[in-house]
């Protein structure tokens, strides 16, 4: 057994976050034969990755056609902010009522990264990491029901932002990550709560439904 061949986990880990960075496009045919060359594994295992994504609902599987990467629909899209309106308010809730110093450090640790993807214009370390402060804001608020689907989520959100987003435009808007952890550090429920509400409602104005370009990949670049 190769010890140096991914498992189907890792696939699926790599798929995701070429998701999250914008690197694999809405509606973008997964091959099953193209993505087994690059890993250096079977098609076998290629095909149980993305039945894995297809539960998550980030890949389409569609008989006789093959797997897709998700393209959810202006109503999805709608509906998903909704969604998570209602639940990022309660993370910050928890946050503020479990969280310890630890948690606090790895918050302002992310938010170091962003600020460094961002003084290097990185667009993609920072789609990236916008959307992992909302998946480890919700593991740090101690409810692991959430913070499971938080993983489900933002990384669906991602896909919308791809496909409805401005291209120049910033996943998160500046600076609002880090306005929210100082009133989760200040343990102002009400200010916290807000900031996230505005945040979110602060990215969906930014959804552009004009024009969904789908560029072509290389997918020894992006996996190799």
């Amino acid at each position: 057994m190769d010890t140096n061949k991914p498992d189907i986990n890792e696939i699926a880990d790599r798929v995701v976050n070429a998701i999250m960075e914008h690197r694999l496009p809405p509606g973008i045919k997964l091959a099953e034969e193209k993505l087994a060359a690059v890993f250096g594994v079977s098609r076998t295992k290629i095909r149980q990755a993305l039945t894995q994504l297809a539960k998550d609902g980030l890949v389409k599987l569609h008989p006789n056609r093959g797997a897709f990467v998700a393209s959810p629909s202006i109503q999805e899209a709608l509906d998903l902010f909704a969604t998570r309106r209602l639940l990022e308010p309660e993370i910050v809730r928890n946050t503020i009522a479990r969280a310890g110093k630890a948690e606090l450090k790895r918050l302002h640790q992310h938010l170091a990264l962003e600020a460094d993807a961002r003084e290097r214009n990185d667009r993609r370390a920072i789609i990236k990491l916008s959307g992992e402060f909302h998946m480890l804001l919700a593991e740090v608020s101690g409810n692991g029901f959430i913070s499971k689907l938080m993983d489900e989520l933002c990384p669906l959100t991602c896909l919308i932002i791809a496909l409805y987003d401005a291209p120049n435009t910033p996943a998160c808007p500046e600076d609002e990550h880090t306005r929210i952890v100082e009133a989760i550090e200040a343990k102002d429920v009400e200010r916290a709560t807000s900031l996230m509400l505005h945040h979110l409602e602060h990215v969906e104005r930014e959804l552009n439904l004009d024009g969904r370009a789908k560029p072509d990949i290389d997918w020894d670049r992006m996996f190799g």
